[in-house]
């Protein structure tokens, strides 16, 4: 009922919201293989890689180091390099008055590559901001076949602009 009602709510109108800015990691370990969660609090079984908005007078280098600490439990990571674009995407129309307190239609990320540089005991996924239930190292192709179809070819193109740091 709540998904109908936003739908009908914000349907008509999300076109006219603004895309909350936000961040993407596109985090690897040694090896290329890119860590991605499941998240906790989802209806079907869906998989992400961290992201997540940035704050007021945040940039966006800084905002990625506190969504790793804040989801994963680490900022023990280099940063590689950034997307030269924003990628959006958008909400589909029965989330859009249920997300983010109905204010966006979806998002504006900037991604970046980054390599862990710790091992992987220091993950810790149990977070107060705790937003997955467990995580996985993946080659990129199953981290597009486990992610949520909305988000798919922002991931896509994340992952594309750092092909050549991922395992083959």
């Amino acid at each position: 009922m709540d998904q109908l009602l936003g739908a009908m709510m914000f349907g008509s109108k999300a076109e006219t919201l603004p895309f909350r800015p936000a961040v993407g990691a596109v985090l690897l370990n040694r090896d290329g293989l890119v860590f991605t969660g499941k998240r906790f609090d989802q209806t079907q079984e869906a998989w992400q890689m961290p992201q997540g908005g940035i704050d007021n007078g945040e940039d966006a280098r800084t905002a990625i180091l506190r969504e790793l600490e804040e989801e994963i439990g680490t900022r023990n990571v280099a940063i590689l390099r950034e997307h030269p674009d924003w990628l959006l995407y958008d909400l589909p129309a029965h989330l859009v008055g249920l997300v983010w307190e109905g204010k966006y239609r979806g998002q504006r990320l900037k991604w970046m590559a980054l390599r862990f540089l710790g091992r992987d005991s220091e993950i810790n996924v149990a977070t107060e901001h705790a937003e997955f239930s467990e995580w996985r190292w993946l080659k990129s192709a199953e981290v597009l076949r486990l992610v949520v179809p909305f988000k798919r070819e922002v991931y896509a193109r994340a992952l594309a602009a750092f092909d050549d740091l991922l395992a083959k």
